[in-house]
């Protein structure tokens, strides 16, 4: 039987733009495009996973956070692990000026050495792009 996980999800939106990421240093073929996202770690509550996620991944903070809801995703045959994604409408104070912007995650759960990425803007009607069933509820993060 598969390990089950608890992970969070955040779609960050403004100006009909969602916040994503792509690897600088994989193929997109192997990535995708990602939205911020992790594990939430012991003791963690979801709504701090999800603000300390979107800040280790982007440098963002988000000042407010809507939850939307949760779904399961099997992650075979890439590993034995069944994740119970818990997706977030954060909002942010401050947004970059830059259309993209270098980030990475410096402690990688997998181990290593930082994971280098780049942040930027997709629009909101190319968002079925995402990879691995990350886009699965941006409608509700559309809706008020």
């Amino acid at each position: 039987m598969s390990r089950v996980s608890q992970k969070v999800v955040c779609y960050v939106v403004q100006r009909d733009k969602l916040l994503v990421f792509t690897h600088d240093e994989l193929p997109l073929t192997v990535t995708g495009v990602q939205v911020p996202a992790g594990s939430v770690e012991r003791g963690e509550t979801l709504e701090d996973a999800a603000r300390r996620e979107l800040e280790e991944e982007t440098g963002l903070h988000a000042s407010k956070l809507r939850y939307l809801g949760s779904q399961e995703y099997d992650l075979r045959p890439m590993r034995e692990e069944c994740a119970v994604r818990h997706y977030f409408r954060a909002e942010v104070d401050e947004y970059p000026a830059e259309e993209r912007w270098s980030a990475a995650e410096i402690d990688p759960s997998a181990g290593g050495a930082p994971v280098p990425w780049t942040c930027w803007w997709l629009p909101l009607q190319d968002a079925h792009v995402l990879a691995g069933g990350f886009g699965a509820l941006i409608g509700r993060a559309l809706s008020d």
